[in-house]
C-alpha cells in the first residue's frame, strides 16, 4: 500500500476521530439526561420503568437495525458517503428529541441516533483499516476509541453544567410553597434534558460536512472496480461468502469478541452511571461531577491504549484489562449486596394500602414511620408490581425535591399495540404481552423493600470500582474491539462480516440496557455487577487462548494465519 500524504492522513484521522466523537455522544448524552427524563417525563407523559429502558436502549436497537444493512450498504455506495448518511441521521435526530413532546418523539430521535451510531460502528473501522497502513492500523483505531471517550466527556460535561443549574433552582425554590416549588423544579429539569441534546448537534454537522472532503478507500475501489487499485500492490479483488469454509473461524472469534465486549456491561454501565451513583450514595450534582472525573479518566486510559497497542500488542492488553474489569464488576457487586442485605420487605403493608387495583402513597414521614423506618436518613422505596403479563418497577427516594409519590395504575403499566404489533398479534408473530390480558387483571405487589440511601462514602467506593472497570475496558476492549472488528476478517468478507458481528454486539447491548431496569428493580445493583463480572471472566479466556496476536502484521499476514496456507488474498 503507498504512503498516504501526511497532510491527507491527518485530515482522515481528524475526520474518523469526529465520527469516533458522536459515537461516543450517542452512549454518553444520556447518562446526564436521564435523571431528569426520568423526573419529568414519568410525570408529564406517564412513562413506566420499561418505556424509560426503551428510551435508553433506543440507541443500541437503532445500531442493531443500521448493522444489517450497513455492509452491503457500504459496498453499495462507498465507505466515504455511508459516513455522509451517518452525520446527516446524527444531525437530524437532535431536533426531533430536544423538541419532543410525547414517549413515540424521543424514542424515535433516539432510534434515529442509533441507527447513526450503527453505520459508524461499522464504516469508520472498516475505513481506517482499508486506508491506513499496517503500522499506523493499531492507533488509527486508538484514535477512534480516544475520540469516542472524548465524546463522553463531553456529553458529561455538559449533564454536569445542567445538573447544577437545576440544583440552583431547587435551592432557590426550596423556601416556596410545596406545588409552587414542584412546578418550578420540573420547569428546571425539563429544560435541562432538552439543552443537554440541543449542545450536541454542532459535531454532527462538522462530521458530515468534513466526510464530504474525504477520499474514497482504495480497496473499496479496487472491489468496486474489479480492476487494481492505485494504493493496492493486489490482484483483482472479488467478494467471497461468509459461509465459506476458510472464513467461520475468523468470523466467529470477531463476533465473540464483540459479544463479550459488551457482555460487560459497558454501555449500561455508562449510560446510567449517574443513576447509579445516585443510588450508590452520592447526591445530586456530586454525582455528575463522578461521572466527568470518570469520563476523563476514560479519556486518559485511552491514550494509553493508542500508545501501547502498537507496541505491546493486543492479547497482551485484553488480558490485562479483562482481569481489571472482573477484579471490578466483583468489588462493585459486593459494595451493592453489602448496601441490599439492610433493605427490609415491606411488600405485606404496601399489599394493605392497594384501592381498586390501584395504589396512591405518598412518601412522607408518616409512611415512612408505619413501613419502619428509623432515623432521619433519607429512604427509599422500591416497588415491583405487575398486571397480568405486565410489569412495571417504582424506585422513590424520600429526599427526592418533587415530592415524591407512589402510584400504580393499569394505564401506567400497560401499553396499547402499535399499528404494527396488532398486525403481528393477528399473524401470530408478536411475542410481546398481549394487552388484552392486563385489561382486567389484578394489581399484584410482587415485591417491595424499603432501605436507607448509602452514605457518601458507599457512593465514592462504588465510584472507584466503576474507575477501575472504565480505566480496564478503555485500555482493552474499548480499542482492540475495532481492531478486532476490522483486523480478523480478509477483505473479501470484511464489509457483510463486520457489519453481522457489530449487530451481534449491538443484539447484546441493546438486550443489557433494555433490562438494565427492570433487573435492578426485581434483583438489585448487585446481580447486574456479578453477571458482568462472569462474562468477564470468559472474555479472559478468550483472550488468553483462542485470539491471536496481530501486532504489525499485514491484514494478509493476518488472514494466512487463519487459512494456514496458500497466498492469501490482498486485503
Amino acid at each position: 500500500m503507498t504512503t498516504t500524504p501526511e497532510r491527507a492522513r491527518r485530515y482522515l484521522l481528524f475526520i474518523a476521530g469526529m465520527g469516533g466523537l458522536l459515537y461516543g455522544i450517542d452512549v454518553g448524552i444520556i447518562a446526564g439526561a436521564l435523571p431528569y427524563l426520568e423526573s419529568t417525563a414519568t410525570l408529564a407523559w406517564k412513562l413506566s420503568t420499561q418505556q424509560l429502558s426503551f428510551i435508553v436502549a433506543a440507541v443500541l436497537l437503532g445500531s442493531v437495525l443500521s448493522s444489517l444493512f450497513a455492509g452491503a450498504l457500504a459496498d453499495l455506495v462507498g465507505r466515504r458517503w455511508c459516513m455522509v448518511l451517518a452525520g446527516a441521521l446524527f444531525t437530524i435526530s437532535i431536533p426531533m428529541i430536544a423538541l419532543s413532546d410525547g414517549y413515540v418523539p424521543l424514542l424515535l430521535g433516539r432510534l434515529l441516533q442509533g441507527i447513526s451510531g450503527g453505520l459508524i460502528g461499522v464504516v469508520v473501522p472498516l475505513y481506517l483499516a482499508e486506508s491506513l497502513p499496517a503500522d499506523g492500523r493499531g492507533r488509527g483505531a486508538a484514535l477512534f476509541q480516544l475520540m469516542l471517550t472524548i465524546g463522553l466527556v463531553g456529553a458529561a460535561v455538559i449533564g454536569l453544567s445542567q445538573a447544577r443549574e437545576v440544583d440552583a433552582v431547587t435551592q432557590a425554590a426550596a423556601s416556596l410553597e410545596p406545588a409552587q416549588r414542584s412546578a418550578m423544579v420540573f420547569a428546571a429539569q425539563d429544560h435541562a434534558w432538552r439543552t443537554i441534546f440541543w449542545l450536541c448537534l454542532a459535531p454532527g454537522v462538522v462530521f458530515t460536512v468534513g466526510s464530504l472532503a474525504l477520499k474514497e478507500s482504495p480497496r473499496w475501489l479496487a472491489l468496486r472496480s474489479g480492476a487494481k487499485a492505485k494504493a493496492v500492490d493486489a490482484p483483482v479483488l472479488v467478494r467471497d461468502s461468509l459461509a465459506s469454509r476458510r472464513y467461520v473461524l475468523p468470523f466467529l472469534l470477531a463476533c465473540l469478541v464483540l459479544a463479550l465486549t459488551q457482555a460487560t456491561g459497558i454501555n449500561s454501565v455508562l449510560a446510567y452511571v449517574v443513576t447509579i451513583l445516585n443510588q450508590a450514595g452520592l447526591p445530586g450534582a456530586t454525582a455528575n461531577t463522578a461521572d466527568v472525573a470518570l469520563k476523563v479518566l476514560n479519556a486518559v486510559m485511552t491514550v494509553v491504549a493508542v500508545v501501547l497497542v502498537d507496541r505491546k500488542g493486543r492479547k497482551f492488553l485484553l488480558k490485562l484489562s479483562s482481569g481489571a474489569i472482573v477484579v471490578a464488576l466483583v468489588s462493585a457487586g459486593l459494595l451493592f449486596r453489602g448496601a441490599e442485605s439492610t433493605q427490609v420487605d415491606v411488600r405485606p403493608l404496601i399489599e394493605a394500602q392497594v384501592r381498586d387495583d390501584s395504589l396512591a402513597l405518598r412518601l412522607d414521614e408518616d409512611l415512612l414511620a408505619r413501613l419502619g423506618a428509623r432515623g432521619s436518613a433519607p429512604q427509599q422505596l422500591t416497588v415491583a408490581y405487575a398486571y397480568g403479563p405486565f410489569t412495571n418497577v417504582k424506585s422513590l427516594r424520600s429526599d427526592d425535591p418533587l415530592l415524591p409519590t407512589v402510584l400504580l395504575r393499569r394505564e401506567d403499566a400497560i401499553h396499547e399495540d402499535s399499528v404494527i404489533g396488532a398486525t403481528l398479534r393477528r399473524w401470530r408473530l408478536n411475542p410481546f404481552a398481549d394487552p388484552a390480558e392486563g385489561r382486567t387483571a389484578p394489581l399484584v405487589i410482587e415485591r417491595a423493600w424499603l432501605g436507607t440511601v448509602p452514605a457518601e462514602a458507599h457512593g465514592w467506593q462504588v465510584a472507584l470500582a466503576i474507575c477501575l472497570f472504565v480505566a480496564g475496558f478503555a485500555v482493552g476492549p474499548g480499542v482492540c474491539v475495532w481492531l478486532a472488528l476490522s483486523e480478523l476478517m480478509p477483505t473479501r468478507i470484511r464489509s457483510n462480516g463486520m457489519s453481522i458481528a457489530l449487530l451481534i454486539n449491538q443484539f447484546v447491548s441493546t438486550l443489557i440496557a433494555a433490562m438494565f431496569l427492570p433487573t435492578v428493580g426485581f434483583y438489585g445493583y448487585s446481580t447486574v455487577f456479578f453477571v458482568g463480572g462472569g462474562f468477564s471472566v470468559l472474555y479472559f479466556l478468550t483472550a488468553a487462548f483462542l485470539l491471536p496476536e496481530t501486532k504489525g502484521k499485514t491484514l494478509e499476514e493476518i488472514e494466512l494465519h487463519f487459512t494456514g496456507a496458500g497466498k492469501p488474498q490482498a486485503t
